[in-house]
């Protein structure tokens, strides 16, 4: 079993940044590929960003995000981030840390652990 508790969310004005944390309780947490989602209200859950470790660290990004957002992930700690820069309004939803072992994915649906989320709000 895993479990994920997201922080960092709060209320930003246009522009600014935030840097979102999601601990894991996985024990073998290295193995996991690990992503985030979003969702905001009245939306579809979508993908934001994957990152996955073994001989080296492999990321993705959806194109709404690249350029602007930098996931990372610290195997020691247990802890996957998400810096977000130059956030927009169309950033604000609920932002959701989601694991699955081994393999990544872009799909919400392929992933077997979820936090509880983190709101995220940018104001204009």
């Amino acid at each position: 079993q895993v479990q994920l508790v997201e922080s960092g969310g709060g209320l930003v004005q246009a522009g600014g940044s935030l840097k979102l944390s999601c601990a894991a309780t996985a024990r073998t947490f290295s193995n996991y590929a690990m992503a985030w989602f979003r969702q905001a209200p009245g939306k579809e859950r979508e993908f934001v960003a994957t990152i996955i470790s073994g001989s080296g660290v492999s990321t993705r990004y959806a194109d709404s995000v690249k350029g602007r957002c930098t996931v990372s992930r610290d195997n020691a700690r247990k802890t996957v981030y998400l810096q977000m820069n130059s956030l927009k309004p169309e950033d604000t939803a609920v932002y959701y840390c989601a694991a699955r072992p081994l393999y990544v994915s872009s799909r919400p649906d392929a992933y077997n652990y979820w936090g509880q989320g983190t709101q995220v709000t940018v104001s204009s």
